[in-house]
């Protein structure tokens, strides 16, 4: 019928503009502009306007769309639904809420005197999320490492870096960037990075690798006793772990030779003579070797008598 056109024809003129239509002669009352409704993303957004004596038509609209139309859904968005439709309220409900239902909505009331609106604004806020992060790195040392860390949410997050493990406050950043020029072996370990806004945190790692070449403990000299068993003992710190050698003045020597083993366990490597003979008494060269360098002691197996 012809009302149910100008009903109509009231709501698609109010989409565009996303404000209240006034005529002339209309009171500021006729439409209101309620305060902003903040919501996280994922809530359920409920939107409520009072009805009262009178109503022959009534309506929710957003800013691109009709959503109802009394108790008739226009929007097909199946998170859409009615709540309560009375002569007291007009209320329906939008879950799941994103950031693409952040804007202007309207409650449309014909009555049977002249139309009157109610706009609400809505501001939708998502927590943050980091979406770009450094991958787990593995430089030398002396290397410049940049460490980039890149997130979203709204409010936009503030960002941080700060060395996790080993602790150490010294090393931070409160941006997206943590820079470390000529880095040392002292500063590998677990870093984290930080999102935060008013919803919630966001955090990532990365572990950073250092490279560096062997250094060798001084060798302790050994004494034993003919016909004993002797150990002589290597340490060696250097990532990645070093491989071990071990010499007789300029002789390689192999584990099971002449009663000999070598046995390497991490950062150490261990020379034993089961049944130490004269031959045996002299000195030897431990040499620790990786793709960076290499680093060497000697050890003196010497007489130990009784």
């Amino acid at each position: 019928n012809n009302t149910e056109v100008m009903w109509v024809g009231i709501l698609l003129f109010l989409l565009p503009a996303g404000l209240p239509v006034r005529s002339q002669g209309e009171s500021q009352s006729d439409n209101k502009q309620m305060d902003n409704i903040t919501i996280r993303q994922g809530e359920t957004l409920f939107l409520s306007c009072s009805q009262g004596d009178f109503v022959t038509h009534t309506a929710w609209l957003n800013r691109s769309s009709i959503l109802y139309t009394g108790e008739d859904k226009w929007s097909v968005d199946p998170r859409v639904s009615l709540v309560t439709l009375n002569q007291d309220e007009f209320t329906i409900k939008i879950e799941d809420v994103d950031l693409a239902d952040e804007g202007q909505y309207i409650c449309a009331v014909q009555t049977s005197s002249r139309p009157r609106t109610t706009s609400v604004h809505i501001i939708v806020q998502v927590p943050p999320k980091i979406v770009n992060l450094s991958k787990d790195l593995v430089v030398n040392e002396g290397s410049n490492v940049t460490l980039m860390c890149l997130a979203n949410g709204k409010p936009e997050p503030a960002i941080g870096w700060r060395m996790l493990s080993p602790s150490d406050d010294s090393l931070s950043s409160d941006s997206e960037v943590l820079e470390i020029l000529f880095i040392s072996r002292y500063r590998a370990g677990v870093y984290e990075c930080t999102a935060s806004n008013d919803i919630a945190v966001d955090t990532q790692t990365v572990e950073l690798t250092v490279n560096y070449p062997p250094s060798v403990s001084d060798g302790r000299d050994v004494g034993v006793t003919l016909g004993q068993r002797g150990v002589l003992q290597c340490e060696a710190d250097a990532v990645p772990e070093a491989d071990f050698e071990w010499y007789r003045d300029d002789r390689r020597i192999f584990s099971d030779f002449d009663g000999i083993e070598i046995e390497d366990a991490g950062a150490f490597s261990k020379l034993t003579f089961f049944n130490v003979s004269e031959a045996d008494y002299g000195n030897y060269t431990c040499i620790a070797i990786n793709k960076l360098g290499s680093a060497n002691t000697s050890i003196i197996l010497y007489g130990k008598f009784q």
